[in-house]
């Protein structure tokens, strides 16, 4: 049996993202990091997506997974982990996905330190609905929702995973996509809760932070950056002259969720129930 190869993860349908989008440089990434991982099934990871620009992923890679209701989709990969917690379960959502309507389940997820890895493709922006602000949007951005400027900060997502229990937390730039392929081949195979924050460019809906703006204010942490330090993690991220660019925070001390359910020692959820059940008896008390 042979590895995931690069044919088998390509459809019949060409990406629709608007020219110059990010999401393309980062779906060239996340191909790169699957067949990276040496992947000898494809039904050994369950891609689950949200709703958004972020979501058309699921048109334009072949693999086992599901659309999930917007905001939704972490709660669908947790159940897909604990029901078979040999797969490899990833999320793909964007920054109005997750840290908007599904917030809830982001910071649940963390706690837990449920084993998913969850990518963020962050551009600031509600671009499928042509440019309101998302939770990440700068205070005073001008958009369809708020023609005179938004009112509120943007979201601290990250230090917010760091301290509700995240074990692996990162942040990439969709224009380095080497970088952006290892960070998520290393989410992948950690063990535990991993959130990768994507910062990808909108050509469309969000001019002021394109490629050049990134290349200009962002900087990947260097060799004495420690990742396991988790004050330092959030001091780091208090800086917002510039975006800081890797593993932020990684702990490996901490047992991911399904490693502590005595239900899961010995098999899957999924493999612990009858192949067949007979029914029948059941259906005659409602006939």
């Amino acid at each position: 049996m042979t590895a995931i190869t690069a044919d088998k993860l390509i459809t019949s349908i060409q990406p629709t993202w608007c020219p110059g989008c990010g999401a393309f440089s980062t779906l060239t990434a996340l191909k790169q990091a699957l067949i990276g991982l040496g992947l000898l099934r494809m039904e050994e990871l369950t891609i689950i997506f949200g709703i958004g620009c972020s979501g058309n992923t699921a048109d334009f890679i072949k693999c086992c997974g599901l659309h999930a209701l917007h905001g939704r989709s972490i709660a669908n990969a947790i159940g897909v982990k604990l029901a078979n917690h040999q797969q490899k379960v990833l999320v793909i959502g964007g920054d109005g996905d997750l840290y908007g309507e599904g917030f809830n389940h982001l910071v649940a997820a963390c706690r837990g330190n449920h084993d998913i890895t969850v990518l963020v493709l962050n551009n600031h922006r509600y671009s499928l609905t042509t440019g309101q602000v998302s939770p990440t949007s700068n205070q005073g951005t001008i958009g369809k929702s708020t023609p005179t400027g938004s009112i509120e900060i943007p979201i601290g997502a990250l230090g917010t995973a760091i301290v509700n229990g995240a074990g692996f937390v990162a942040r990439a730039f969709a224009g380095k996509t080497e970088q952006l392929s290892e960070l998520i081949k290393k989410g992948m195979l950690y063990e535990g809760f991993s959130l990768i924050d994507i910062q990808q460019p909108c050509q469309s809906f969000n001019k002021e932070q394109d490629y050049s703006w990134y290349q200009e204010n962002t900087f990947d942490l260097g060799e004495d950056y420690d990742p396991t330090n988790q004050s330092q993690a959030l001091i780091s991220l208090l800086d917002q002259t510039k975006l800081s660019l890797g593993v932020l925070y990684r702990n490996d001390q901490r047992p991911a969720y399904h490693r502590q359910l005595p239900q899961l020692n010995k098999q899957a959820l999924v493999e612990q129930f009858p192949k067949e059940i007979d029914l029948s008896q059941a259906i005659k008390e409602f006939i």
